[in-house]
């Protein structure tokens, strides 16, 4: 009995090996194997272009908000949207009758002091009352004209007109709405915007910001035009990031700098747009050309190499030998960089490619069922 146990447990090590050894077989049937292929290219000239991408809101390069000075109900809208507007033309009138009372009370009260202070200068000529008298019935009168002029320039504001030539740009507020004065937060009765000049206002990453120059020619596209593209010029680049981060004192620098690390600066492109395809908040997709040039000896990006001494490419010598070539560059396009000097038109490069391949084990079996080989 116990010579056949011993064989049971013999058979069922030898078992449990060879399951072992079939899965190896198995999941080693499979390997990642890295290939190695060269390609030899020759060093031609062509013209290059460097470029910057960023992305941009189209805005109008005037746009303007109409607000009133003064607080009151909205009477009547003279324009609608996309209506053409121009300077000092009436565009919506406020209820004014509060105003039209305020202003008579002014004016009767003007003429009650103007008749006081006559009568004061009379008796002050002859004697009758003193100069500190004449005095303050002038102070009260100048006072009156004062409160005159001021109610006079309230009832005025209650004609609003546009403040230059322009589009009315989005729905303007209706009849009846309340429009509030105020420096920090007043009622936008309605935008009117001069759409014949726009611009971009597009975010471009530090890292290269400082190759955008104004003057720059730039392409950009939109969605809304498919395969259509625009040019557009920079006329302005900021000399602070967007969040102004640098800035210890600003609170909004501190949360946004804490929210995100890239640093973007804001660069303004006025567009050409002839047709008047363009709206405002429009999102442009910019190319901008920091360099370019139309014969630059140039050789894919991919042959460049580095090492501690600097940039060299492998240079196949007519003998089938090749040699590490140092050079120096130029512009870089997205495949090609221009060569400077290092190499001269003609020559023959080798670019090395690397690439992983899989290689299956076709002596092993599958099982029933496709599982490991036994």
């Amino acid at each position: 009995m116990r010579k056949k146990s011993v064989y049971k447990w013999g058979a069922a090590i030898v078992v449990l090996l060879l399951v072992i050894a079939g899965g190896y077989m198995y999941f080693g049937s499979k390997t990642e194997t890295k290939s190695t292929t060269s390609e030899i290219v020759e060093v031609q000239r062509m013209k290059l272009k460097s470029t910057v991408s960023a992305t941009g809101t189209i805005r109008p390069v005037n746009s303007v908000e109409v607000s009133s000075k003064i607080t009151a109900r909205i009477k009547t809208v003279l324009v609608k949207e996309n209506d053409k507007v121009t300077a000092g033309q009436t565009v919506a009138i406020l209820d004014g009758k509060d105003y039209e009372a305020s202003n008579d009370q002014a004016s009767f009260k003007v003429s009650n002091t103007k008749s006081k202070y006559d009568r004061m200068e009379y008796l002050n000529s002859i004697g009758a009352k003193s100069q500190e008298e004449l005095e303050d019935a002038k102070y009260a009168y100048d006072t009156a004209a004062s409160a005159l002029e001021k109610s006079q320039s309230d009832l005025n504001e209650t004609v609003i007109t546009a403040p230059m030539d322009g589009v009315v740009v989005g729905e303007p507020k209706s009849a009846g709405t309340m429009a509030v004065q105020g420096n920090s937060n007043p009622t936008v009765i309605m935008t009117i915007a001069d759409m014949s000049k726009k611009q971009i206002l597009a975010k471009v990453d530090e890292t290269d910001i400082g190759t955008v120059k104004v003057g720059q020619n730039a392409t950009f596209t939109v969605d809304t035009y498919t395969g259509k593209t625009f040019t557009a010029r920079v006329s302005k680049i900021s000399q602070t990031d967007v969040s102004n981060s640098w800035n210890t004192n600003s609170s909004s620098s501190s949360s946004s700098s804490s929210s995100s690390s890239v640093i973007y600066y804001y660069v303004v492109l006025d567009i050409d747009d002839p047709e008047g395809l363009l709206l405002p908040a429009m999102t442009a997709r910019v190319e901008i050309v920091t360099s370019e040039t139309d014969n630059a000896l140039a050789v894919p990006i991919s042959a460049l190499k580095t090492d501690n001494k600097g940039s060299y490419v492998v240079l196949s010598l007519p003998d089938g030998q090749t040699e590490n070539r140092y050079v120096s560059t130029g512009i870089y396009s997205d495949e090609y960089v221009e060569i400077i000097d290092g190499l001269n038109e003609g020559d023959k490069i080798a670019i090395t490619y690397k690439a992983q391949t899989s290689k299956t084990n076709t002596s092993s079996r599958r099982g029933p069922g496709g599982g490991p080989p036994m």
